[in-house]
């Protein structure tokens, strides 16, 4: 019986402001179902991170720097916009038009919607926070209140090119009771500021500047109606600016919780293989960094599984599997599963976990560490280890789960108890040859205020991909071993992690001396 031809569909996401936590739920499921993503200047690029693989990423142009798979492409106009949807739609895929904010707010969704019904094709929108309710949250502006504002007025400074005259009223707009907001008003400010002025709104009015509401460089500025334009000219602002003007719009430097995060402003460069970052950047983030992606190592399976299969097997023969990092947990219980065993393969024997980050990965496989070390580190697992025998491991097997490269102090300590240990490369651990151009441009002109080090590995991996560019940040170590491979390298940390974890890490990047 003949399979039925796929039905194509274009689905019209809202993005958010800007930050990639604020897309909704409905939108991240689109993303990652999407066969072609057209997405404009303004959405975060970490948006399109997890999409799949073989989706197809088409910039719609202007600002914003090219992703490593996106289409390189001009700024588009709308006609051209619209016919990608429908060619990609009318081949059977699945299409996300990716919009900045919420794509019925000044998102030009009537004209793309209508050609979409033109030619048939189906679709849904999913609408997303807009730029002017999150700038109000994001800079400490309610723009509405029960004192000061019952009703709030959405506006366009830059209407239509070929519109004869303005469609707004500015008579009605002076007294409406309530905050007004204006979307792409930089241009304009100097026209619409003195109509409103003209049609008596007070030269006196508060109003408030958000640039680049919720990414972590989030600029906020305090004007009146009678001085913006002129602010902005001196300041030479761009694009994008949310502009907001009402009695509402007073001083919010204590209410503005978003910027008073204790990293806001600060740019942090993240060294983990791309497959571990996702954790510490979120956490950064949070705190309000601005996170950049470079991986120093990458994370990959073995090159032959039978010495992990093995172990697999005879489980039953030892005492003690030991894990010292959470990589190794993910690669050994996966490849327990496609073998099709489960926990229960393991009951024989007792897990140690070298930390919380470990032990953490075995819960998730619904596995207890009965030992942990109380200092997060080789040679405390190994003490810790041969304790549990009185100093005297005689007649104890030890399996150990490790990386294709790393130290041996863990096994010399074992054997040397009297243990009979056994090493399995469960994933290897390899060299990224060269950052990205641009990353290395940033560090050498001291763009970052800090480079995180989660492991000796990635500390020579830094020091050989970026030599004395490294000088101009400061490099935060996760642990003593950590440190004195930098140091070893000719490279002070400026901080060192008290707890040898991700979270001890990022506090002793808060707790350092700015």
């Amino acid at each position: 019986m003949p399979s039925l031809p796929k039905t194509g569909r274009v689905i019209l996401v809202g993005a958010g402001p800007g930050d990639p936590g604020l897309i909704t739920v409905r939108g991240s499921r689109w993303l990652e179902r999407a066969d072609a993503i057209l997405y404009d200047y303004l959405v975060n690029p970490r948006l399109l991170a997890a999409v799949r693989s073989e989706c197809e990423l088409i910039f719609l142009g202007k600002h914003q720097k090219q992703i490593s798979n996106a289409t390189p492409q001009k700024l588009w106009t709308q006609d051209e916009i619209n016919r990608r949807m429908i060619e990609l739609a009318s081949a059977g895929k699945t299409v996300v038009r990716l919009k900045s904010g919420d794509p019925a707010i000044f998102g030009r969704l009537a004209e793309e919607t209508a050609a979409l019904d033109a030619a048939g094709i189906p679709y849904e929108i999913v609408p997303g926070i807009t730029a002017a309710m999150a700038a109000g949250s994001h800079a400490g502006v309610w723009i509405t209140n029960r004192d000061q504002a019952s009703a709030v007025a959405l506006i366009t400074g830059h209407e239509k090119d070929d519109k004869s005259g303005s469609a707004l009223d500015f008579e009605a707009l002076a007294k409406f009771p309530g905050t007004l907001v204006f979307y792409m008003g930089v241009t304009t400010v100097g026209e619409w500021s003195a109509a409103l002025i003209a049609a008596g709104k007070a030269a006196s009015t508060p109003v408030m500047i958000v640039r680049r509401c919720s990414w972590p460089d989030q600029l906020v500025l305090s004007s009146r109606l009678d001085r913006i334009a002129g602010d902005l000219q001196e300041s030479k602002l761009r694009p994008p600016i949310i502009i907001i003007v009402g009695d509402v719009a007073t001083d919010t430097s204590t209410a503005n919780w978003f910027m008073s995060r204790p990293l806001f402003g600060q740019k942090v460069l993240v060294t983990r293989a791309a497959e571990q970052a996702a954790p510490l950047v979120d956490r950064l983030s949070e705190l309000g960094a601005e996170c950049v992606i470079q991986p120093t190592i990458t994370i990959g399976p073995p090159a032959d599984w039978k010495a992990v299969d093995d172990a697999i097997h005879g489980a039953s023969q030892y005492h003690w599997i030991v894990f010292s990092s959470a990589n190794g947990v993910q690669a050994f219980c996966e490849r327990l599963k496609s073998l099709g065993f489960d926990g229960r393969a393991l009951k024989n024997c007792k897990l140690a976990a070298i930390g919380p980050g470990t032990a953490d990965a075995l819960a998730a496989y619904h596995l207890h560490a009965d030992l942990q070390p109380d200092e997060f580190r080789a040679e405390a697992l190994a003490e810790a280890l041969i304790a549990t025998r009185h100093g005297d491991l005689r007649f104890q097997r030890i399996l150990l789960i490790r990386a294709s490269r790393g130290r041996e102090v863990l096994a010399e300590q074992l054997t040397n108890a009297g243990a009979w240990v056994d090493q399995v490369v469960a994933y290897t651990s390899g060299d990224v040859d060269s950052p990205a151009p641009e990353i290395a441009e940033q560090l050498a002109g001291g763009e970052f205020a800090w480079v995180t080090v989660t492991s000796s590995a990635i500390a020579r991996g830094l020091v050989r991909m970026f030599g004395e560019s490294l000088k101009q940040t400061r490099l935060a170590s996760i642990s003593p071993v950590t440190s004195d491979t930098l140091r070893g390298l000719g490279f002070e940390p400026s901080a060192e992690a008290a707890v040898y974890t991700i979270e001890g890490l990022v506090q002793a990047i808060i707790n350092s001396p700015t």
